[in-house]
């Protein structure tokens, strides 16, 4: 199993695939960003400068890009594969605006990362070739600006569907959008497919829906015969919006569909803080995690539809521990490990053992740099 990274900058603590980083103090110190070695020896991978915000490694952890609160986008690579040191190979400040989450495309689809800002922008940058007094070499460039509209874009997410590479963008107002790539090779050329909200009924909402977050997960598997899928969760004012729910594609009349609500009845309302879909090898369910106000919830999903075309759901277990909010879950590839980071700025890895029962299996703390 691959090593959780852990960062914590100006309060907000990110995970991801990849290698441990860590860092406290964020506003006075770089961060430093480290890996767990031989006998558990830690070592220095990275030092990110003052005002880093968010990180991201790409799909095989190789590269690191890294947003900070002035806008500038970085990138990391590491000269020799066999490496684990990594230097700054690109820089630039792309948005007059703090960097709030940066999302790699799928590698299929080249080297890319979409920003979402403070000022409520969305903007996707490409690295191309490019050609310097007769010397080949790499850049970054804005390939799509996403208009800027009242309602500021919360989440992002890509997502691979047979046919075409899809976008989920979750925004303020409680409005989601799906986008879909018209053309594998431009990934500036992009056509707003789908537009609904995150409720069951469709009954019309009156008055003005206020969310403050939402978190989006893909399903991870790629069978042909399932349809594109994923997890939606709201933390607003509205207390429908908020609830977890399934959606997916339905091919036929061309339009999503909710399938699912992961919520008892009396919980519904409980604002939702961060979503995560396990990857699956072979289970008869999907395992979806759910961080609310009440903590962790672990979820099973059956994956045959009844007459009504809903999945099952089964609420299997309740996670504990962390001080405050949950902000971010991930799973490893497996499904078998999930790491959580909130706002008490500790990660922590759970599993389940034989019998199905929950346990923290390890903390780790973040310390200053």
């Amino acid at each position: 199993m691959c090593h959780k990274n852990v960062t914590q900058s100006l309060g907000y603590v990110d995970i991801g695939l990849g290698r441990v980083k860590f860092n406290r103090k964020a506003k006075q110190k770089s961060c430093a960003l480290a890996e767990k070695g031989k006998r558990g020896m830690e070592k220095s991978v990275v030092t990110l400068q003052q005002g880093a915000h968010c990180s991201s490694w790409n799909y095989c952890g190789q590269r690191l890009a890294v947003g900070s609160i002035d806008g500038t986008l970085s990138i990391f690579d590491s000269s020799d594969p066999s490496s684990s040191t990594f230097t700054p190979t690109w820089k630039s400040k792309v948005r007059d605006a703090c960097i709030l989450k940066i999302a790699w495309i799928p590698p299929e689809y080249g080297d890319a990362v979409a920003c979402v800002c403070s000022d409520g922008s969305c903007s996707i940058w490409e690295e191309v070739e490019a050609y310097i007094q007769y010397s080949q070499s790499t850049r970054w460039i804005l390939c799509k600006q996403f208009e800027v509209h009242a309602a500021q874009v919360l989440d992002l997410q890509f997502g691979f569907c047979l046919t075409s590479l899809k976008m989920i963008v979750a925004y303020s107002n409680g409005d989601v959008k799906v986008y879909k790539l018209q053309d594998p090779l431009e990934l500036n050329k992009w056509e707003l497919q789908a537009e609904f909200r995150n409720v069951i009924d469709s009954l019309p909402i009156t008055g003005k829906v206020s969310c403050q977050s939402a978190s989006i997960s893909w399903n991870p598997q790629r069978v042909e015969s399932q349809q594109p899928s994923f997890v939606l969760g709201f933390n607003s004012d509205l207390p429908k919006f908020n609830s977890s729910k399934v959606w997916e594609f339905d091919e036929a009349h061309q339009r999503w569909l909710p399938v699912a609500e992961l919520s008892l009845p009396e919980e519904r309302g409980d604002q939702v803080y961060a979503v995560a879909w396990a990857p699956n090898i072979g289970r008869p369910y999907e395992v979806i995690a759910v961080a609310t106000s009440k903590g962790i919830a672990i979820w099973h999903l059956g994956l045959n539809p009844d007459t009504y075309g809903k999945l099952s759901v089964e609420k299997v277990a309740s996670l504990s521990g962390h001080e405050g909010e949950v902000w971010q879950m991930e799973w490893d590839m497996s499904g078998m490990t999930l790491a959580s980071a909130g706002s008490d700025g500790a990660a922590r890895l759970w599993q389940s053992n034989l019998n199905g029962v929950w346990h923290e299996q390890a903390t780790l703390e973040t310390a200053s740099s």
